[in-house]
């Protein structure tokens, strides 16, 4: 019934989140909180290439993995207009497993909230644990649901051309308290002088985590240093109003 992250979500994110635009700094964060890094580094949920391309460009040694092969073409596209063709891997991220070790796993603005169920959360911690190399870091966003709304919906529309668009309706279906995830149901449309062409569902769960609850996770993969910032300023202490958070852990 639901899609994941087919053609037309793939076509709106390329529109609506191109290659190099930060979503609320995380660019900028992540180039800061990589500079020194002379090794191997692996986005998890790699997408469209938008948070990718801008590290290449800077010279960094950049891999990419996503579950999403409508997503990884339109990566291997954008690169190759840049002039770039770096490895990049479709799989899930709780089982994953790859011939290289990185020296630093970065999973920048959420994506690893995407990750509903909670065994496979661990087993892709896990993962990233095993294909870091000892001393290598791990990078990681979580989401927090401090704005959410039961019910509320929300419609925008996307011009692509004179002709064409997309219309995307966004309905908050509902908070989990028990297992800790919000459910929001993405319906798209893409129409063409005014008659309906296509049509997409995606079913759009974000499991969030406490703080103390993450860390602990963290340290009994084996991670150690843990650090926890908030709205991308390293080391500044989360409080309740802040939504995003990033945490930094190190492999023995």
């Amino acid at each position: 019934m639901y899609s994941y992250y087919g053609p037309l979500c793939t076509e709106l994110y390329d529109l609506t989140k191109p290659v190099g635009y930060s979503i609320g700094g995380d660019i900028e964060y992540y180039l800061e909180r990589l500079n020194g890094t002379k090794g191997r580094v692996l986005e998890a949920g790699v997408g469209s290439g938008r948070f990718l391309i801008p590290l290449l460009e800077k010279g960094y040694n950049v891999e990419g993995i996503d579950y999403s092969p409508e997503m990884l073409d339109l990566c291997r596209k954008r690169c190759k207009e840049r002039g770039f063709k770096p490895n990049l891997y479709e799989g899930n991220l709780s089982n994953f497993s790859l011939d290289l070790k990185y020296e630093v796993i970065v999973m920048p603005t959420g994506s690893f909230c995407l990750i509903e169920n909670s065994k496979d959360a661990m087993n892709a911690l896990k993962c990233m644990y095993n294909h870091l190399i000892p001393g290598g870091r791990l990078i990681v966003d979580l989401l927090l649901p401090t704005d959410w709304r039961t019910g509320e919906i929300a419609s925008s529309y996307y011009e692509i051309s004179k002709e064409e668009g997309i219309a995307l309706e966004r309905k908050s279906v509902e908070m989990n308290w028990i297992d800790q995830y919000t459910l929001t149901i993405l319906k798209y449309e893409k129409w063409r002088n005014g008659k309906l062409i296509d049509t997409e569902l995606q079913r759009f769960p974000i499991r969030w985590y406490g703080i103390e609850e993450f860390q602990y996770i963290l340290t009994s993969i084996g991670f150690s240093d843990i650090t926890c910032s908030a709205e991308y300023v390293y080391n500044k202490k989360p409080s309740k109003e802040h939504s995003l958070l990033t945490f930094e852990a190190v492999r023995k």
